[in-house]
């Protein structure tokens, strides 16, 4: 699934009156983008993970490690870093959907992997890095 279709940005949908907190993490990715590319290929080089799962969210998370937030920078997200073997091992993806996961895992170079975290629940997005 493309960042742009979970954006919520057909406004003529008549499910979608209240705007989706995706549409405020675009910009806060675009700025993020630079540190969180060097994130990953950090996790990757040091051989922590080939999987680099960031976490978006806008209130107190105990998952990963913080490395950008969003009361120093002004922003409206916080991000964590995290890796696939943290998720498996917390629960967050059991471990019969692992090879459904990689399958789906987009190219870390080209890609970014965002856990986004909102009140009604979580979900993957890839958001492509600003070359």
């Amino acid at each position: 699934m493309e960042p742009e279709e979970l954006l919520n940005e057909e406004k003529n949908n008549e499910e979608s009156k209240k705007e989706s907190p995706l549409v405020s993490l675009e910009p806060d990715l675009k700025f993020f983008n630079e540190s969180i590319h060097e994130v990953a290929i950090e996790i990757m080089v040091e051989g922590l993970s080939n999987y680099p799962i960031f976490i978006a969210h806008q209130h107190e998370l105990k998952l990963g490690e913080l490395i950008l937030d969003r009361h120093d920078l002004n922003t409206e997200w916080s991000i964590h870093a995290s890796t696939l073997e943290e998720f498996l091992e917390k629960g967050i993806i059991k471990e019969i959907l692992k090879e459904r996961f990689i399958k789906s895992y987009k190219n870390p170079n080209d890609f970014m992997c965002v856990f986004v975290v909102v009140p009604e629940g979580a979900n993957f997005i890839y958001y492509p890095y600003v070359k």
